[in-house]
């Protein structure tokens, strides 16, 4: 039994593979497996999401009906007493986010060895398959780049997506599933910054804001976003909130479509009460420059932003600021754009969007409908979910499948 890649999925597979009886031999192309793993929540490592299996579902867009099968064999609480039972203490935290209590992403690493070593997996690394090898319609093992020739009647394809290339993951898994006449849609990042036109976005750079509301606009025509923290950059814009929704606004921009980003700074209150608001505001401060009624309302670094945009001088006092002005600045509180560009580049995507196509892959053993013996798991396949534990959730589950049904 052959499990290509050493990621969360592949060793999650290889596992359970040889926990079943199964003789089994992991090949990871770089020096040690687990890479992507250590790096994941900033070196923190959010495997799961405590919640249903039926409220992890849309979590995943188009495709998450294909997970049904995974998830229910291995939903978040027998993820979560994996790695307890193996030494690991979680915990849980706001949005049923799950980390280890150490927040070192190494000890979920350590526990998956320990998993290897347990049940007398064979783990080779620096092994880098060079192609598939098939006999008529099954699989019958793989060919090393070197071109040595390992023989097997089973082959797990874990090798991840293009996201993080550093970490090992370098698209080998779309190489052999078109191979084998699969279909492959185009990798492309998701859970990734997005780049925005305008040149002020620059001056923000670092400026981190909370409990904002972002939704988007494809071509004039709004869609709903989400609610939480979001971050400027010197490029643009990033965040939790912003790359939840990242995927499907690369997705517009890649068909074509003009995408706006719309920020309500201020989601908790309604148009009336914020309007209110401000007029106490701007009173108060009376003969005070504009700026300092815009700081009780906005982050010290968008005041300046929103003066000029305003078309405010630096010297005009707030009590001479006018009904317009005002309309316009409870407009930019409520409804900020900025036109997106493109997304940052598919290395710094936390997961990649696209893959294998599901349509050749069988939901409930994860195994090829083309190639008999021949199975796909992990982000090598064209499902991803949004930020919060989701993605990892999904490659352990994944991979545990295809090691039962191995």
């Amino acid at each position: 039994m052959l499990v290509v890649g050493g990621g969360a999925a592949g060793m999650m597979a290889a596992g359970r593979c040889a926990e079943r009886g199964r003789r089994t031999l992991l090949l990871e192309r770089t020096p040690r497996p687990g890479n992507k793993i250590r790096i994941a929540g900033k070196g923190r490592c959010n495997i799961t999401n405590a919640d249903t299996v039926r409220n992890l579902i849309p979590c995943y867009g188009r495709n998450g009906r294909f997970l049904y099968r995974a998830l229910t064999e291995f939903p978040p609480d027998k993820l979560i007493a994996f790695f307890q039972e193996r030494g690991v203490p979680l915990k849980t935290e706001r949005g049923g986010r799950v980390f280890p209590a150490s927040d070192n992403a190494a000890d979920i690493v350590a526990a998956l060895q320990r998993y290897l070593r347990a049940h007398g997996v064979h783990v080779r690394c620096d092994a880098r398959v060079a192609a598939l090898r098939c006999e008529d319609v099954s699989v019958s093992g793989v060919t090393l780049t070197g071109g040595e020739q390992l023989h097997a009647p089973r082959v797990i394809i874990a090798t991840g997506g293009m996201s993080y290339t550093g970490t090992g993951s370098s698209g080998d898994g779309y190489r052999f599933a078109a191979q084998t006449k699969h279909a492959v849609l185009p990798p492309r990042p998701a859970l990734v910054p997005l780049e925005t036109a305008e040149p002020f976005v620059r001056t923000l750079q670092g400026a981190a804001l909370k409990n904002v509301a972002v939704s988007y606009l494809v071509d004039g025509i709004r869609h709903d976003g989400g609610f939480g923290e979001m971050l400027f950059t010197h490029y643009g814009v990033s965040g939790p909130v912003i790359v939840t929704i990242s995927g499907d606004i690369g997705d517009r921009l890649a068909a074509g479509h003009t995408v706006h980003l719309s920020i309500n700074f201020k989601p908790a209150l309604d148009r009336a009460t914020l309007n209110d608001r401000l007029l106490r505001e701007f009173s108060a401060a009376g003969s005070a420059p504009v700026s300092a009624a815009l700081k009780t309302v906005l982050p010290r670094a968008l005041v300046p932003v929103f003066a000029e945009q305003l078309r405010i001088p630096p010297d005009r006092r707030c009590h001479q600021v006018t009904r317009g002005q005002r309309n316009a600045l409870l407009g930019m509180l409520t409804d900020f754009r900025l036109r997106v560009t493109r997304t940052r580049p598919i290395d710094e995507a936390i997961v990649t969007r696209g893959g294998v196509s599901l349509d050749a892959v069988d939901p409930r053993t994860m195994e090829s409908r083309i190639i008999r013996g021949l199975y796909f798991c992990g982000e090598v396949l064209d499902v991803d979910g949004v930020t919060g534990g989701y993605n990892l959730q999904a490659a352990f589950a994944t991979g545990r499948l295809a090691g039962d049904s191995v």
